[in-house]
């Protein structure tokens, strides 16, 4: 993931809200959002080059999502898989609190990330390359690849944007939702941070749904949790080569 904007007890229907989209390599090998057939209780994508994800959610509602921490000083070619931290905790029975313990004592084994994870009552981030409160607040926020709210063009205009869809408490409109995480606009340079990978590489990340020429937004997905613990899931994949894109929705309740 490389953007993820969360309306977190905002809206009066739906306490939990997730609009993100996922930037990667074109080439890159994914399987779309499904139920997984070795974990029935998992729906998530999956990256086949290293078999974890990028997101998701169980029939229990423990949800999960990451992005990376954009440092490329840092990198380290050897470090495992940052996907595994969202599995870990889905597949995983520990509550939260002792998930973000877990975290702690073994985080620094990976190359830098965001993690945002929990369930309904409770919503945790955690970030190895920053000492951020761990519990998340109501509110909107938005998480790129720096720390939770770091206001960065994409973010600031993420944010500003669902809480306008969000303003008026009505139902929210999912393509109001994809609408905005298909914002392509390029900000201004002089608003583009510097994270040392060079301006022409800042201006490609820059828009909330990037279209590079090997790179870009690869899907995007929504999360709406209502007061009785249904769940929508909703995610666009997007086809580079064909223009097509495919949406596939999901709908349970939260099982107690």
């Amino acid at each position: 993931m490389c953007l993820i904007l969360l309306a977190y007890r905002v809206h009066p229907r739906y306490p939990l809200i997730l609009a993100a989209n996922r930037d990667e390599f074109y080439q890159r090998p994914t399987v779309p959002a499904a139920f997984w057939e070795s974990e029935p209780q998992l729906l998530a994508g999956r990256d086949l080059k290293s078999g974890g994800t990028w997101l998701g959610i169980t029939r229990t509602g423990r949800i999960a999502a990451i992005t990376n921490f954009r440092d490329p000083r840092s990198v380290r070619d050897n470090a495992p898989s940052r996907g595994r931290l969202v599995t870990d905790f889905l597949r995983s029975n520990v509550s939260p609190a002792e998930y973000l313990e877990i975290l702690r004592q073994q985080s620094q084994v990976y190359n830098g990330f965001n993690l945002i994870f929990g369930g309904r009552e409770k919503l945790f981030v955690y970030s190895n390359r920053g000492n951020i409160p761990p519990l998340l607040p109501p509110g909107i926020h938005g998480l790129s690849n720096h720390l939770l709210d770091t206001p960065w063009p994409k973010v600031t205009l993420g944010k500003k944007a669902l809480a306008e869809i969000l303003a008026h408490g009505k139902q929210p409109a999912v393509e109001d939702i994809f609408a905005l995480l298909a914002d392509c606009t390029l900000p201004d340079d002089r608003l583009l941070p510097d994270t040392g990978v060079g301006l022409e590489t800042e201006r490609l990340l820059a828009p909330l749904f990037i279209t590079g020429p090997t790179y870009g937004t690869r899907s995007s997905t929504l999360i709406m949790i209502d007061e009785k613990a249904l769940v929508t899931f909703s995610e666009r994949t997007y086809n580079r080569m064909s223009g097509q894109n495919v949406t596939a929705t999901f709908h349970f309740t939260i099982e107690d």
